[in-house]
């Protein structure tokens, strides 16, 4: 799954990686901690016109023809039946966009601990989720609103969890955003990032509050003595792990 990610890409290099046409003025400050509920930024089509367009929305989907906010907010939706679930569906077929990012967490389990790790690419370099967006009508508030698609995870994040985010490669990102894309070749696109991009690295417990955003969430730490996190370090290093490391939320 993906809970927590992070976003460090100024507007100006915002515009510039996703090609945008139209973006808020904001200088979009560094997000250490983005928590489901808060509002994100994501890459669309514009509804006139061509280009790309950046807005805010509230991350956990809310399907157009719901009245009220559900009970747990849908932050996430299953690449294997995005296209078909009731609540993803049509949003997939004509919604999707992109959720720029620079890293995310995962976390590993033992007993009442839980070790945070950062995933990243290996050249620092940002990147984007597969995400799906909406407008629903609640009550006389309007909400746009977000998910993030997850897929079975890489080599990587599977000694993590058994799920990661989707990132969408740049070279795709137009068949991906464009709604005339046939739904099956969407569908396609959906696949685990190349492990040998990608990079995962213990972090601070701090990062388990969503109230704590700044720079230090982010900084490699030297783990504890902890059997379980230990052996998550070694098989992040390639070394063998037994399997009561791979323990899964």
């Amino acid at each position: 799954m993906c809970g927590r990610y992070d976003s460090l890409i100024p507007r100006d290099a915002m515009v510039q990686l996703f090609g945008l046409t139209a973006a808020p003025q904001s200088n979009f400050p560094p997000r250490y901690n983005i928590a489901p509920t808060q509002d994100v930024a994501i890459v669309r089509p514009p509804r006139e016109g061509g280009g790309r367009e950046l807005v805010m929305a509230r991350w956990g989907l809310v399907p157009f023809f719901m009245k009220e906010k559900p009970d747990r907010p849908h932050i996430n939706a299953r690449a294997e039946t995005v296209d078909r679930a009731p609540l993803f569906r049509e949003a997939f077929a004509a919604r999707r966009c992109l959720v720029p990012a620079t890293g995310f967490y995962e976390w590993v389990h033992d007993g009442d601990r839980k070790q945070p790790y950062r995933i990243v690419r290996r050249d620092r370099d940002p990147f984007a989720f597969a995400g799906l967006w909406e407008t629903a009508k609640l009550g006389a508030e309007r909400v746009r609103s977000a998910t993030i698609i997850t897929t079975e995870a890489n080599a990587v994040v599977a000694p993590l969890h058994d799920r990661m985010p989707v990132i969408v490669p740049a070279e795709v990102y137009e068949r991906w955003l464009d709604p005339d894309t046939p739904v099956e070749e969407a569908k396609a696109l959906l696949k685990p990032y190349p492990a040998p991009l990608l990079e995962a690295y213990p972090v601070s417990k701090r990062v388990n509050s969503h109230v704590n955003d700044d720079e230090s969430l982010i900084e490699r730490i030297e783990l504890e003595a902890v059997p379980e996190a230990a052996a998550v370090e070694r098989d992040l290093l390639g070394a063998p792990v037994p399997a009561r490391a791979r323990k899964r939320r």
